[in-house]
């Protein structure tokens, strides 16, 4: 959400981080509204303070046996004026409200514009891609032909974009997630959490995934929203909530299943676990004092890239440009696994701060000792990471067997190799 009071002092800076984002300008259309609203709320301000001048000549009058009709007849018509510009200042307020949820943040000054993810900036790199004696095979041919990634009964089960894994990739994706989890919890400092799987309304506004991007996510019968990170759940910890200075950055990791409709995936990743409809992944949610949250940005950032290089996993990381940003974020860090079978990078986790945007929508806020005012927290998320994603590509042998690093195998029951019938 956006602060009315920055449009106001300075339309042209607001238009132009939306002409950065591919966006036509806004400021003129919303701050019409605003001026509409608060005409409405001045002169409903106006009939209250007549009515009450009126009321008390009302009372005057009888007191001395005077004819009150007129007086009265005012009163009944500040009333319908009064009702009339309530509902003005209501109906402006909604669609104010319904234009400005639709608008995503603005990107921070130093993220590369373009329109979309061939503008994105790689910063860095970490480890070598490996050279196989072999033609590499992508993580699907490997999982079928071991016999442990079952697509087919998937498709039986619930449809298409969705897998069973089996056997040893079952127990492989459970290690990796105890593996990350364990990491962040006891050396990083975030605490581990156990939220809900659905949320309400509220809940996926507060993020920014509700009303734009209902098409997205799953619902239920009920009104509940299948969450499509944890993201959602972890971060409106904090909504309506005026938080102690003291107590930041509060920082917070889940390993949960994540789910999402991929409307508009036709055609994308048709095979394998690259974009399905439900996959598990471990979530950093960090809230932090606006003045240091650019630094917990590079933090978050790096703790995700730990489990990448204690797993031997070659990756990049890329700042996203304008055109590539999530809704909600003003800047963000794409860490990209190296994929042999595809021979390139994909993303494996997003790390994004969102500066106030989501905490003006959830209202959170702190407070620092001493001082009666509050201010808006700054929200950050990451992936930590998206656990499909790191599963057995890297570590492929020429048989189809896939041998699992050192740093996995406490978590596998000594578990070092994985081959057919494991």
């Amino acid at each position: 959400m956006h602060d009315l009071r920055q449009i106001r002092d300075d339309p042209a800076a607001f238009d132009n981080g939306l002409k950065r984002r591919g966006l036509p300008p806004q400021s003129a259309e919303i701050l019409a509204l605003d001026a509409r609203r608060r005409a409405a709320q001045t002169r409903l301000q106006e009939h209250q303070q007549r009515r009450n001048d009126v009321s008390r000549q009302v009372g005057a009058a009888k007191s001395k046996g005077q004819d009150a009709t007129a007086l009265m007849a005012e009163v009944a018509q500040l009333k319908d004026a009064m009702e009339a510009a309530t509902a003005e200042e209501q109906a402006a307020a909604a669609e104010l409200e319904q234009i400005l949820a639709g608008i995503p943040n603005l990107p921070a000054a130093d993220v590369p514009n373009g329109a979309d993810a061939d503008a994105n900036v790689e910063i860095r790199r970490h480890g070598n891609p490996r050279n196989f004696p072999f033609t590499a095979k992508q993580h699907f041919d490997i999982g079928e032909k071991l016999g442990l990634m079952d697509f087919a009964a998937a498709t039986k089960l619930a449809g298409s974009r969705f897998v069973v894994l089996k056997g040893a990739l079952a127990r492989l994706e459970r290690a990796l997630a105890a593996f990350m989890i364990d990491i962040h919890s006891r050396e990083f400092g975030y605490q581990e959490i156990l939220p809900p799987f659905l949320v309400n309304d509220q809940t996926a506004y507060g993020t920014g995934n509700l009303p734009k991007f209902g098409e997205d996510l799953f619902r239920t019968r009920e009104g509940f929203w299948l969450i499509p990170t944890a993201e959602v759940p972890l971060t409106n910890l904090v909504a309506d909530e005026i938080l102690d200075e003291s107590v930041l950055p509060l920082r917070f990791t889940a390993h949960t299943p994540c789910f999402r409709s991929e409307a508009g995936a036709a055609g994308k990743d048709t095979r394998g676990m690259i974009r399905v409809h439900q996959f598990s992944k471990v979530e950093l949610v960090s809230i932090a004092h606006p003045d240091h949250s650019a630094s917990e940005h590079e933090r978050m950032t790096g703790c995700a890239e730990e489990v990448l290089k204690r797993l031997g996993l070659p990756y990049r990381v890329v700042t996203l440009c304008t055109g590539d940003m999530g809704f909600a974020s003003q800047k963000t860090y794409d860490i990209e696994v190296w994929l042999p079978g595809q021979g390139t990078y994909r993303e494996i986790s997003s790390c994004s701060n969102c500066g106030e945007f989501q905490a003006r929508r959830m209202k959170a806020r702190f407070r620092k000792a001493g001082d009666k005012g509050t201010r808006f927290v700054h929200t950050l998320n990451g992936s930590g990471l998206a656990i499909g994603r790191t599963l057995i590509e890297n570590y492929q042998e020429a048989d189809g067997s896939v041998v699992l690093p050192d740093a996995l195998v406490p978590y596998t029951g000594g578990l070092k190799v994985i081959g057919p019938g494991v």
